[in-house]
């Protein structure tokens, strides 16, 4: 029913950690459908008595070795949960132990009483069941890893509400901790154990140690360990409380059908959710240059979001899968091969088809842009160190000419820019989402003698809603400050070392700016933007451009 999550269970064991048997890893999956078509025709063959000698000296092989190794990881401690039955029935390690044992005892009467084991049917007969058996299994097994395991056991399963799977419930038994006290009693070390956790201070006893353990283990709620994270951000509680929302899962882009039919499936499909209102994001445990890549390869429109490897592989056993959230709750659950069968309704308006890739450069461009920005207002030798080194910079660096560095960076980003601006327009939130829309335009501002060159461009941004409007008037009001003419709607100051001070470069009209500014989506008056700007105790005064010329 599930051999690929019994592969996952051998990786554990074949781990440096637990068993050391590296170069198994890559066969684990193989060794994992062996084994469990193995041990069902062992089954069938103790049953119709087939191959007796055969079979029982298999079993009896076999259940020595999972003894062995079920004692082996509940001893040392190495896995804490075998995987016999998979998720159908959970074993801690000292539980599969003594469950191979009661087996061993078993199997042991079987073998030494083999010669009562009689055939049911004729040899021909026994050959048929066999061998239809055998069919079975592998079709079974070829079934289940080409689409899903046909029974789920698992804490996802369809109908599993994840929020509610995370909570403890209100009769949840609570933990009782063992305490084992140990003194020094008459030259003897004795231990006194209770749960109350009070010391027992025996008369006459020296303390050397107290050991804790569970005598009840804490509850555990089904689901742990599930987070949705990216950019040090978490948005477990965002994503699970959305009306539907489609997911994508590649636990590891190291491995699986990328390259074929895998996302060739899961494009169209998520493009159709696209289309019809779905939110799309991707759940991996892959590094984002990896997803990248993978977006970029595909085309993909929709960005993915970090989550735990184990925690992805007990969601879908399919590399990459995809479901369908409502809520928080999994309503539908689908191999790759099957994605086509995933039921979409009309549930709002189209998503927008984010261009990743160019999105993602522009992310980079942004962070870019911000970069020396930082150092340079550092208020203190101390600050500037920190964001130095968080930069990868030596002291040399971060203490030299860093606005000769931003002004480098600030110039190889208008290169792209520019080039985006020539082949596509301007890249607004219909295209790369926001705010990744204002990248471009930080660019742009950050590169002043280019303005008067892209500002109908800008202009165009902002009449559309690509932009906000407030950018506009804000690249406009530089644009005309640059010109050495009156600005529009009062974004730009000034600071002289002169008598002139610090000011609000002059305003046409000024008496419709605050007008102006609320029709832009300012939030505050030119009054409070100065304040914002120059301090507290600074009072806006009404300037005309001979006022504030040198003279």
């Amino acid at each position: 029913n599930d051999p690929m999550g019994f592969g996952f269970k051998l990786e554990e064991y074949f781990a440096p950690e637990v068993l050391n048997l590296e170069f198994l890893m890559p066969y684990a999956l193989w060794i994992a459908i062996f084994v469990v078509i193995f041990e069902v025709l062992l089954g069938v063959m103790i049953l119709i008595g087939y191959a007796r000698k055969f079979t029982v000296w298999s079993l009896l092989l076999m259940i020595i070795f999972f003894t062995f190794l079920t004692f082996y990881s509940a001893y040392f401690e190495k896995v804490t949960d075998c995987g016999c039955f998979g998720d159908a029935i959970p074993l801690n390690p000292w539980q599969s132990f003594w469950k191979d044992v009661i087996l061993l005892v078993l199997i042991l009467i079987l073998f030494f009483g083999r010669k009562y084991i009689t055939p049911l049917f004729s040899k021909g007969i026994r050959s048929i069941v066999l061998t239809l058996s055998m069919f079975a299994c592998l079709w079974i097994t070829y079934h289940v890893l080409t689409h899903l395991p046909i029974l789920d056991f698992r804490a996802y399963k369809i109908g599993t509400n994840i929020p509610e799977g995370m909570t403890v419930p209100e009769d949840a038994l609570p933990p009782i901790i063992k305490y084992d006290w140990v003194y020094e009693i008459n030259g003897k070390q004795t231990t006194i154990s209770n749960t109350s956790g009070l010391d027992p201070e025996p008369e006459g006893g020296t303390f050397v140690e107290v050991n804790t353990s569970f005598e009840r283990e804490p509850y555990e709620p089904p689901i742990h360990d599930f987070s949705i994270e990216r950019d040090d951000q978490d948005y477990t509680e965002e994503f699970l409380n959305l009306d539907h929302l489609i997911v994508v899962v590649a636990y590891s882009l190291d491995r699986g059908d990328f390259d074929n039919e895998g996302f060739t499936a899961i494009k169209k499909v998520t493009d159709e959710a696209l289309e019809k209102g779905y939110p799309v994001v991707g759940f991996s445990a892959s590094l984002e240059p990896d997803t990248g890549d993978i977006i970029a390869k595909h085309d993909l429109n929709f960005k993915f979001y970090y989550n735990d490897m184990t925690t992805l592989k007990t969601i879908v056993r399919s590399n990459p899968g995809i479901l369908e959230l409502q809520k928080g709750t999994i309503t539908q659950k689908l191999h790759w091969n099957d994605a086509e069968d995933l039921v979409l309704e009309t549930v709002g308006d189209p998503v927008p088809k984010i261009d990743q890739v160019l999105k993602q450069q522009l992310d980079s461009i942004a962070e870019l842009d911000q970069r020396y920005r930082q150092l340079i207002m550092a208020d203190s030798p101390e600050k500037r160190k920190e964001l130095g080194e968080s930069l990868g910079l030596s002291e040399s660096e971060y203490n030299g000419d860093v606005w000769g560095l931003q002004m480098e960076a600030d110039s190889s980003n208008m290169v792209f820019v520019e080039r985006v601006f020539n082949d596509i327009g301007y890249p607004g939130k219909s295209l790369v989402g926001e705010p990744t829309n204002t990248a471009a335009w930080y660019v742009l501002q950050h590169n002043p003698d280019r303005i008067a060159e892209f500002l109908p461009l800008i202009k165009e941004a902002g009449a559309n809603d690509e932009i906000p409007f407030r950018l506009v008037a804000m690249m406009e009001d530089r644009y005309l400050m640059g010109k050495g003419e009156p600005q529009i709607y009062g974004t730009q100051g000034m600071s002289y070392d002169d008598e002139r001070g610090d000011f609000i470069w002059p305003i046409a009209d000024p008496e419709g700016v605050n007008e102006r500014r609320t029709e832009a989506g300012f939030p505050n008056t030119v009054e409070e933007y100065a304040k914002d700007l120059f301090g507290e105790d600074f009072e806006y005064k009404v300037l005309s451009i001979e006022d504030v010329k040198e003279n």
